[in-house]
């Protein structure tokens, strides 16, 4: 008598085919003369949502930003549908005692305990005695991890179809993930940085680390992450980002696609529009605050007259940045620290009751 023998997947080689955005390699970029058009576009529905006229959603959000890139040719019913089998897998897969936790809130502990693994390690489904599915883990794209070839390496979009992403895409992520199980996690700053921020009764708040699949501790990551206790006081590292926050980053997100995008015609009115309403509602968000600088600086280089309220403007605002405690933090710097994680010392842990 044979034995059967079961059929093995890829994930995304199964129903779940993750190709639903445009082939990177194949995707035309719109004429500069449409280039406000889609990005305006995505400006007020951000804007809506952050004056109450529309739902807050960071999975809109998120969408919203990255379908404005590519002329709104992205499918948002198909990227929806990606999230919620995601959310699917990670609720089966927590049902699995994948750790030992006993408290009242074990659920949720348990939920992102699944969705850590989900993206950190191979994951086996079987939809069957006869077929298995396979998900791998997301990796990080070392190779272009700020985007600077091709700044699409920072999109959701990127990573569902390459599965490899940065510090951006990957929290991002995971946040989706557990708002689509109706659970919390809060995106969190470090300089050059976004992580996830959880808690649970045991061990109250935790850092969860995507690029290396850690879970560094608050001390280790002031102590090696270039975070001066004046950012921490003044709340622009190392704290959690609300909803209306997370919203407001994306408008950032939105302003620094559109430089991309268009590198050499881009309108620094609409990105400076995009820092200050982030600003507005995300009152001294670092990266905005940094963005609205830059592009000033650049705007008062370009201009044969130059202004001195806008030089004065740059002046006072440089003052305001270092101020708030920000500093700089080198790119190589910023890739030994990120290989650092891999052995941080001190990193929270799961403990058994």
């Amino acid at each position: 008598m044979k034995k059967s023998r079961k059929k093995a997947y890829s994930l995304s080689s199964y129903k779940y085919s993750f190709f639903l955005f445009i082939a990177l390699s194949f995707y035309q970029y719109s004429n500069a003369s449409e280039k406000e058009f889609y990005f305006e576009q995505a400006y007020v529905n951000l804007c809506n949502m952050l004056s109450d006229k529309s739902t807050l959603n960071f999975k809109k959000a998120v969408f919203i930003v990255e379908n404005a890139f590519y002329d709104e040719k992205l499918n948002e019913s198909r990227f929806d549908e990606v999230i919620s089998e995601y959310g699917k897998l990670c609720a089966k897969l927590a049902t699995s005692n994948l750790i030992q936790y006993t408290l009242e809130d074990a659920t949720s502990v348990y939920r992102n305990a699944a969705i850590f693994k989900f993206m950190s390690d191979t994951i086996t489904v079987y939809l069957d005695d006869n077929n298995v599915i396979f998900h791998f883990p997301f990796k990080y794209n070392f190779d272009d991890y700020a985007g600077k070839a091709d700044w699409r390496n920072t999109f959701v979009t990127t990573l569902l179809d390459t599965h490899k992403g940065n510090c951006h895409s990957l929290p991002i992520l995971y946040k989706l993930i557990a708002e689509e199980m109706g659970e919390k996690a809060w995106l969190s700053l470090a300089p050059n940085h976004f992580y996830i921020k959880l808690r649970n009764k045991q061990s109250g708040w935790y850092n969860t680390e995507l690029t290396s699949g850690n879970f560094p501790s608050d001390v280790w990551m002031k102590s090696s992450g270039y975070i001066h206790l004046d950012a921490i006081i003044n709340g622009i590292y190392m704290d959690t980002l609300s909803m209306r926050n997370s919203v407001a980053l994306c408008l950032v997100d939105l302003a620094q696609g559109y430089q991309h995008k268009y590198p050499d015609s881009y309108e620094p009115e609409f990105v400076l529009k995009c820092c200050d309403t982030a600003l507005e509602y995300f009152p001294n968000y670092i990266n905005a605050l940094l963005l609205k600088v830059e592009t000033l600086l650049e705007v008062y280089c370009k201009n044969e007259v130059k202004s001195k309220n806008t030089l004065r403007d740059i002046e006072d605002l440089y003052g305001y940045i270092h101020k708030l405690g920000y500093r700089k933090m080198p790119d190589k710097m910023y890739l030994e620290w990120l290989s650092s994680i891999k052995d941080a010392r001190g990193a929270y842990q799961f403990k058994s009751q």
